[in-house]
């Protein structure tokens, strides 16, 4: 930041100027570099960027001005010493498994974790010889009891959760994690930097889907993992180098974009969905309404204190299971039927068919991912708008 700590400067300020690496051209906006490969001075040169004696581009498949610039805004908000920017939320989870574990290795899971997270574990980390046990997310108890020292490498946990917003106690799980030497890995998916820090918290990494609400928009796809020089810098990157799910300089500049506003949207997106979900709790048919935001929230008051607003996802309960659920869906104008989220368009979805539809019954029961369960992300819409739609359905 010319020079600057990013810590020296506020988060807004963070958001929208950390990073920035200016060509000669003297661009105010960050540039997009659109190349795949970079010339060297001399043959000499060359080899050393090659063998790491010296630092700079070689390949955009894992050095990219733009993307370093993403990877470097990104690690300055999570207060983490290096980024590694992916394809998407899912290679970023991959490629921290893929870097960190390996045969005969054991990750203890939330079972609350987004479905697609819980597929990679069962079938296909399993398959390399690397065990899975899952446990409640806000039982600490079970977590305790699932670590098997010497071999337990990651906790991974996901808080809020999707869709049921359950909050998982950051400092405990980091305490029992390093207690066996193992690594607290963290989805700050739906909180974002703007409202949580995990790394402050006690966690060692933090995953993002960068294609939710570091977007914004519904634009692109893209992923992150933040944490120290060692584990991030080296090994996660290594993995990145060799394995290839790299974000494109494009989508970089995209979520650069993104980046610049997001503080406004993620307290924008709370102050919306506080309301709504508690107009939610007075609606007929609406059997309950799942936001840490909401005083009867289980772990309302842990949310209040690790965070700092509630975040933009509402889930509920509708009396009548999937007819009444897939009814509602069908019966809005305005929000648009479609699993992604963190979008300035709210949008609505069916976990238990969608989201969750890959997993098996009798494990979408232990997550609690009912045939009645509906996900809302609230977006920036007028609210007399969204619920005027979601009262058509209600109805």
């Amino acid at each position: 930041m010319d020079g600057h700590d990013p810590d020296d400067f506020d988060f807004e300020t963070r958001a929208i100027r950390a990073g920035i690496e200016r060509s000669d051209q003297g661009e105010h906006s960050e540039a997009i570099y659109a190349t795949s490969s970079f010339v060297f001075a001399s043959a000499a040169e060359a080899a050393a960027r090659f063998s790491g004696e010296q630092s700079g581009n070689i390949y955009s498949r894992f050095t990219n001005p733009t993307v370093r610039m993403f990877e470097r805004r990104l690690a300055a908000l999570e207060g983490g010493e290096a980024c590694v920017a992916t394809s998407s939320g899912m290679s970023a989870v991959l490629s921290v498994c893929m870097a960190l574990l390996r045969q005969g290795d054991h990750v203890v899971a939330a079972r609350g974790l987004f479905g697609t997270t819980t597929s990679l574990l069962t079938q296909y980390l399993t398959r390399f010889g690397i065990a899975v046990s899952f446990v409640s997310t806000t039982d600490y108890a079970a977590w305790a009891a699932a670590i098997e020292p010497g071999r337990t490498r990651l906790l991974i946990i996901e808080t809020p959760t999707n869709p049921l917003g359950e909050v998982a106690d950051i400092r405990q799980l980091a305490t029992l994690a390093h207690d066996v030497g193992a690594r607290l890995v963290v989805d700050n998916c739906f909180c974002t930097p703007a409202l949580q820090r995990p790394l402050a918290l006690g966690a060692d990494l933090v995953i993002h889907s960068a294609t939710k609400y570091l977007d914004g928009q519904g634009r692109c796809m893209g992923g992150a993992v933040v944490g120290d020089a060692e584990t991030v810098g080296k090994e996660v990157l290594g993995f990145l180098r060799t394995a290839g799910p790299s974000l494109s300089p494009f989508n970089a500049w995209i979520f650069l974009k993104g980046l610049e506003t997001l503080a406004l949207r993620m307290r924008a997106h709370s102050e919306q969905a506080l309301e709504l979900a508690r107009w939610l709790q007075t609606q007929p048919g609406v059997a309950r309404v799942y936001y840490p935001g909401l005083p009867d929230h289980p772990q309302h008051a842990l949310a209040a204190a690790q965070q700092s607003a509630f975040g933009g996802i509402v889930s509920f309960e509708v009396a009548g299971g999937r007819a009444a659920a897939w009814r509602l869906i069908d019966a809005t104008r305005l929000i648009s039927i479609t699993a992604n989220l963190g979008d300035t368009k709210t949008t609505i979805t069916h976990p238990a068919t969608t989201t969750h539809g890959r997993l098996p019954a009798e494990e979408r029961e232990k997550a609690g991912i009912g045939e009645g369960l509906l996900r809302l992300s609230v977006g920036l819409e007028s609210l007399t708008d969204l619920k005027r739609d979601l009262a058509r359905g209600l109805a």
